[in-house]
């Protein structure tokens, strides 16, 4: 009961760090446009992503664009692009391992073994896609931080951390979390024979006949 409980909650700890990373991965608010010095006063605020760019203006709708090339990113975002397409996936897959080897599913042959060892897997790749989703999310961070503190860098060209990077930081925590969920519910090295009822074993049929004929024979001394 403890067990399918604790399976149920990494289920939904990982069912909301799949869709967290999906979301950080389109969202374009990766690094936002810093107002200090001189622009202080808020005209238009720049919103840089891993597929586009946003600028919104005062009293005017906002307008993004799709960059025309991965060469117009920066070194940290086009690395940052590949690892969490790559991160996606790996926790899209997580997720479904997990569903499938639940204890509430059903599973035609060694049920017990094989969920198992399909939730320990699960449990990896929820890991795995944890630490592959944290390596761009803290790398554009510490980026945008060092710049920010650069005296070399201009003004107008210093960012400040995203709503994604916070988003991003609570998914990779929530698939870790997950991951470690399944990792520990798991049961792949446990004997399957434990969750079966052994059938009582029947005497071999040369014992029952010597037991019928014991019977016979004490019948008849009864009457004699």
């Amino acid at each position: 009961m403890v067990g399918g409980a604790l399976q149920v909650a990494g289920l939904l700890v990982g069912g909301i760090g799949v869709v967290g990373t999906f979301a950080v991965t389109a969202m374009p608010q990766w690094r936002v446009s810093a107002f200090i010095e001189h622009n202080i006063i808020v005209f238009e605020t720049i919103w840089e992503g891993l597929w586009m760019h946003c600028i919104r203006q005062v009293n005017i709708r906002m307008q993004c664009k799709v960059y025309d090339s991965v060469l117009a990113l920066s070194p940290d975002l086009q690395a940052s692009r590949g690892l969490m397409c790559v991160g996606s996936g790996l926790s899209l897959l997580a997720l479904v391992l997990a569903m499938v080897g639940m204890r509430c599913t059903r599973c035609p042959q060694r049920p017990w073994q094989a969920k198992g060892c399909i939730l320990l897997a699960a449990g990896l790749l929820f890991i795995l896609s944890g630490i592959v989703e944290l390596v761009p999310v803290c790398w554009v961070a510490n980026s945008i931080i060092s710049d920010f503190y650069n005296p070399v860098v201009n003004v107008a060209q210093k960012r400040e951390l995203g709503e994604a990077l916070y988003l991003g930081w609570v998914a990779s925590f929530c698939l870790l979390a997950a991951g470690s969920t399944f990792c520990c519910s798991s049961r792949c090295a446990e004997n399957p024979r434990s969750y079966r009822y052994s059938s009582p074993t029947q005497p071999p049929p040369h014992s029952q006949r010597l037991h019928s004929k014991a019977e016979g024979s004490y019948s008849k001394s009864q009457y004699v």
